[in-house]
C-alpha cells in the first residue's frame, strides 16, 4: 500500500528527500550565518569550511535523492576542495575582487587547512546523512 493514497512512492520518496535536503541547506546556511555573527577566529573560518562541505551535501541530495551517503559526501568534499584548489589561480582572486557573491562561494586566497576542515564537514554530513537513511527505510515499510 503506498505511503500517500493515489501515488506512487517513488515518485513521493524522491520529493520527500528534496524537501529534507533543502530544509537542512537552510538550517546549514543559517548556523553558517549564526556562527559568523557570534565567533571570530579560527573558529568562526573553520567552521564555516565545514559548514560550507555540509550544504555542498545538502545540495547534491537536492539534485540526486537517490544518492548514497558516501557519494554524496565524497561529492561534497571533491567540490570542496576543487574550489579550494582553484585559488591557486589568479582567476578566483580577480572574481573575489569584482563580486561579494564570488567571493563567498569561491573565497580567494588558498589555505592548506581548509583542505582538513572541509574533510570535517564531509564526514560529518555523511554521519548524518546515514544516520537519517535507517529512519527513511522504516517510514517506508510503515502501514497507513
Amino acid at each position: 500500500m503506498p505511503l500517500v493514497p493515489g501515488t506512487n512512492d517513488r515518485t513521493v520518496e524522491p520529493a520527500r528527500i528534496r524537501l529534507a535536503a533543502a530544509g537542512a541547506a537552510v538550517v546549514t546556511v543559517g548556523a553558517g550565518l549564526g556562527l559568523r555573527a557570534v565567533a571570530t577566529g579560527s573558529l568562526a573560518k573553520y567552521g564555516g569550511d565545514a559548514l560550507y562541505t555540509v550544504l555542498l551535501l545538502a545540495l547534491v541530495v537536492l539534485v540526486a535523492p537517490r544518492v548514497t551517503p558516501l557519494t554524496a559526501a565524497a561529492s561534497a568534499l571533491a567540490v570542496s576542495w576543487g574550489v579550494e584548489f582553484l585559488q591557486l589561480s589568479e582567476m578566483t582572486a580577480e572574481l573575489s575582487r569584482r563580486s561579494t557573491v564570488s567571493r563567498l562561494v569561491l573565497g580567494s586566497t588558498f589555505n592548506p587547512p581548509d583542505l582538513f576542515w572541509y574533510a570535517v564537514g564531509a564526514t560529518t554530513g555523511w554521519l548524518v546523512h546515514t544516520a537519517v537513511g535507517p529512519y527513511a527505510a522504516h517510514r517506508r515499510t510503515e502501514p497507513s
